[in-house]
């Protein structure tokens, strides 16, 4: 039986304890998920679009308790918690107003038959695996799209964010979506590879950590179910020129710092010509050495803790490593004194291809500057990775830009802008930051049966 418990990162006091799924209940939800299948896929999608739009109104309406819960489980501070749970209001939003035009029937040109159509219709249960950093943002991003698609969902989340996830299942059910439509599953890893083999499951949608990744698409692939895996990242911020250093500096340390650095594409590397290089450091370790790191629910908080006392740890001796291995310490990288997950954020330079941390992600709040002669060497070192999320360039040449975003190898490039989600656009990545895309029409697409109905002529 798996265990999930809230402990507040940023005392480090258990709150709460919840019983994990037993084994002998695991057959029994696939096949309540299967059984809530068979209805749904009938409701209108109009019925369908209702209840999301009722589901973002929720949102709005227990923002605070809903920001509050997950300040507890995983340390956010108290503003971006609210922020992020309008962004999932926005999400469910957006599916309700503009979901439905995706699902239209499409007539094709006959080719000699009386009609021929193509219709987009749902596959059946699905099952997601969620991850802590952005508990109500990363959900809504995926069970949006496929309830209002009509399929099913069981939604297991990470073991500290019960509290989260059983709020989300309550807001769901309020807003009338039936309970066996959506199921929370307190399961643990084991049980969620048993339900990719249940017959009933049609295919999962894992974010998280590549190992996490590469079991579930090893599991579903057994089975020949879908997988759509959202991984890692290293994101680059290739700075080319800017009239502005210090706003420069001051939005790559707030890219940085947001979530305490504990985003899958946060710029974790910036890549930076000869002659900024100097004063873009300053001007970032300046910036790290003023965030305010504290108490995520006082507002003056920048930083908060990391979701555990042992992420903390791995990402200080990740910074230990570095500067064994050679590299600058410019600032931070220690421990905070006290009870909880706290760190004072780093900034790291002189980082070569022989040292750990130019391959690995570094999931907290640490900024690693790289110097290079030109925008084909950022352009090089950029996709000498084997992350490929996101990525951004930033110039007061905008053309010059759009030449070097479009040769990085990531999933979503922006310029003079980095990490930026709206619901109307694809969010994925390419190599081993995973596959398939989630939001806009790209997520209505990936666990939909697009069938064609063809009529002969008499």
């Amino acid at each position: 039986m798996s265990a999930y418990v809230t402990t507040n990162p940023a005392t480090g006091r258990t709150e709460h304890e919840y019983p994990g799924l037993r084994d002998d209940q695991i057959n029994d939800i696939a096949e309540r998920s299967a059984n809530g299948f068979e209805t749904w896929r009938y409701a209108s999608v109009a019925e369908r679009a209702e209840a999301l739009a009722r589901t973002a109104d929720l949102y709005e309406k227990r923002s605070t308790e809903l920001a509050q819960a997950i300040t507890t489980e995983m340390g956010k501070p108290t503003k971006q918690a609210a922020g992020e749970v309008q962004l999932a209001a926005d999400i469910y939003r957006w599916y309700a107003e503009h979901g439905p035009e995706l699902l239209v029937t499409e007539t094709l040109d006959p080719q000699g038959a009386a009609e021929s159509l193509v219709q987009t219709l749902p596959i059946g249960p699905l099952v997601g695996v969620m991850p802590w950093n952005y508990p109500y943002y990363q959900v809504a991003r995926f069970v949006a799209p496929n309830l209002l698609a009509g399929n099913t969902i069981i939604l297991k989340h990470a073991s500290i964010c019960a509290a989260s996830a059983a709020l989300m299942a309550d807001v769901l059910h309020d807003a009338s979506v039936p309970e066996d439509v959506y199921i929370n599953a307190y399961a643990s890893a084991d049980q969620v590879a048993e339900l990719l083999g249940h017959p009933a499951i049609r295919g999962v949608s894992l974010t998280g950590s590549e190992a996490a990744g590469a079991a579930a698409a090893q599991e579903a692939a057994k089975h020949l179910k879908k997988s759509v895996l959202e991984l890692g990242g290293s994101d680059p911020f290739v700075l080319l020129d800017t009239d502005d250093m210090a706003r420069t500096a001051r939005i790559a340390a707030r890219a940085r710092l947001s979530n305490a650095g504990q985003a899958c594409n946060s710029p974790k590397r910036f890549i930076v010509v000869d002659d900024l290089f100097d004063d873009f450091v300053e001007g970032l370790v300046g910036e790290f050495d003023r965030a305010v790191v504290g108490d995520p629910t006082d507002p003056d908080t920048d930083v908060g803790p990391l979701s555990s006392v042992s992420a903390r740890d791995t990402v200080v001796e990740q910074v230990t490593t570095a500067v064994n291995q050679g590299a600058t310490l410019h600032t931070g990288g220690a421990p905070v004194d006290g009870d909880g997950a706290f760190m004072r954020p780093a900034v790291l330079t002189g980082i070569t291809p022989d040292m750990d941390a130019y391959a690995e992600e570094i999931f907290g709040p640490v900024a690693m500057v790289y110097r290079v002669h030109s925008a084909d060497d950022a352009v090089a070192l950029a996709n000498d990775v084997a992350f490929g999320l996101s990525g951004s360039v930033w110039s007061t040449d905008i053309a010059r830009a759009a030449e070097v975003a479009d040769r990085l190898d990531v999933g979503m490039a922006y310029i003079n802008e980095h990490g930026t989600t709206l619901p109307g656009l694809p969010f994925g990545g390419v190599k081993r930051s995973g596959y398939g895309r989630e939001l806009g029409r790209w997520g209505m697409g990936e666990f939909v049966n697009t069938k064609l109905r063809r009529t002969a002529t008499r």
